[in-house]
């Protein structure tokens, strides 16, 4: 805060300007945690604490977290260089060229990061909505998908192509 009134730039510039800040406090704190891991709190401590405005839709709030936590879970899955290009692309909105800025990058770079990103993310949402294959059981707690069969077992294996088999 003490940095914005001396701050002149469009409004990308901006953007790109507060998430270097958040991308340098992140690396800060990772860094701390490394050297000083966190205390356990008391459970007494946290029902000290505020609880949000009534108006707040606890139902919305409470999916909204699970979802962005399954989102950020899924991009940390991705090699760090494709997982920022994502976080600064598709999540921020950022261009290529602030991202590439903040990263230290060329812009090629960061849309090809962010390319690879995106297309890895998308094979694993799809093999996660595919049936696991014929006599490998589902883990238990996973509902089958709706509108998914199971597929056939195959007994003849001449003429079949890639497709008949998957």
């Amino acid at each position: 805060m003490r940095d914005l009134p001396g701050f002149s730039g469009t409004y990308d510039g901006f953007r790109g300007w507060v998430a270097t800040i958040a991308r340098h406090r992140a690396l800060d704190h990772l860094r701390k945690t490394a050297r000083r891991p966190a205390l356990a709190v008391p459970a007494d401590d946290l029902a000290a604490w505020p609880a949000t405005g009534a108006a707040a839709d606890t139902a919305q709030t409470a999916l909204d977290a699970v979802a962005t936590g399954h989102a950020v879970a899924l991009i940390a899955t991705l090699p760090p260089d494709q997982a920022e290009a994502v976080l600064l692309r598709a999540v921020l909105g950022l261009d290529a060229a602030t991202a590439a800025h903040i990263l230290g990058k060329r812009p090629g770079a960061i849309r090809t990061a962010a390319h690879r990103g995106l297309k890895t993310l998308h094979k694993k949402l799809d093999r996660a909505k595919e049936p696991p294959p014929a006599g490998v059981p589902r883990p238990a707690g996973v509902a089958q998908p709706a509108g998914v069969t199971q597929p056939a077992r195959v007994t003849q294996t001449r003429g079949l192509t890639l497709k008949d088999v998957r």
